[in-house]
């Protein structure tokens, strides 16, 4: 675990594979779908054109980027947290998002001029205002920060949204059905505007992320070894948790609730290039994106013309994966 200079596979091949990979998953989701088209004919086609340009290329997109936000926060959280089971979702922002989603559902709230209707402000606003409260009381109580009362804080606060969602749900009538879809993620609805919106989010978070690379192999190790290396550990932990709950809270909003990307994205990565998050977390990224895109292809095209929720795909390959390399991992001990 602590072996940072030998990667398991060249890095250079890695990423090379990882961008080929990427380009080809791309080109591959925006043809196939309800209807299947290829990209020669897309400017012959204004058929064709529209679809892709007004539906699918904003999507499949979207999917890249959601992915990769999702997966290199997860990466960075089981680095800065020593913890496997660790992803974006550990500081309960995702829950915060979704509270917002659901509330703005419940009160029928529809701003035509903002992406998704007012949905994605009103989730958005929630985050961030779960992560000021998280943090908050976490410095306030632990002044290091530390793993377990961040953890800690996190599944209580989880606990507390998920309930004030449930009894939403119940007095949801109709809007019961919008809820639920949502709840469980989706993509369909992602348009130029919230494929803005992430694009923007990643461009800021992801680079300070990749940033800290060096201290989150420090703290892989351990805090103290962190500690003594001259880090300011506390100072560390505040910007991490800051930009990963900040861009997972932005992802949330705008696709709903997508389980296990952060979880075992980076897991699978890491038995290819090693742990050193220098070479993990830009692999991590493509390998992200690569697996949303897929699993969005799914949800299109497995029992079309009718959709399932992304979610529903990701946490049953994830659960599948999960327990593959979690066996194969403990037979190799």
């Amino acid at each position: 675990m602590n072996d940072f200079s030998k990667p398991k596979l060249s890095y250079s091949i890695a990423i090379a594979f990882s961008i080929f990979a990427t380009i080809a998953v791309v080109i591959l989701c925006v043809c196939v779908g309800s209807v299947y088209f290829p990209l020669s004919d897309v400017l012959s086609n204004k058929t064709y054109h529209t679809i892709l340009f007004t539906i699918r290329l904003p999507r499949v997109l979207g999917a890249l980027v959601t992915g990769a936000a999702l997966s290199v926060c997860g990466g960075a959280m089981q680095g800065l947290l020593r913890n496997p089971l660790a992803d974006g979702t550990t500081l309960g922002v995702s829950a915060g998002a979704s509270l917002g989603a659901v509330i703005a559902i419940f009160i029928g709230l529809y701003i035509p001029w903002l992406p998704g209707g007012g949905t994605v402000l009103f989730s958005i606003a929630f985050a961030f205002a779960s992560l000021l409260l998280i943090l908050g009381l976490s410095a306030k109580l632990d002044y290091s920060l530390s793993s377990n009362t961040i953890i800690l804080l996190g599944i209580v606060f989880t606990m507390f949204a998920n309930s004030i969602i449930s009894l939403l749900i119940a007095f949801s009538g109709e809007k019961i059905q919008s809820i639920t879809f949502w709840m469980m993620g989706s993509l369909a609805n992602t348009s130029w505007q919230e494929f803005l919106l992430l694009l923007i989010a990643s461009l800021i978070c992801i680079p300070i992320i990749l940033s800290h690379s060096q201290e989150l192999n420090a703290f892989a190790i351990s805090e103290d070894n962190a500690r003594n290396i001259g880090i300011n550990v506390r100072r560390t932990k505040f910007v991490l948790f800051f930009a990963v709950s900040a861009l997972t809270g932005v992802c949330v909003s705008v696709c709903g609730n997508i389980g296990f990307v952060g979880l075992i994205i980076p897991h699978i990565t890491r038995l290819i290039t090693g742990p050193n998050h220098k070479r993990l977390l830009p692999v991590t990224i493509l390998f992200g994106g690569i697996f949303l895109m897929l699993a969005d292809l799914l949800c299109r095209t497995i029992i079309k013309p009718l959709e399932l929720p992304i979610g529903v795909i990701t946490s049953i390959a994830g659960t599948i994966l999960f327990l593959y390399f979690f066996v194969k991992t403990r037979s190799l001990r």
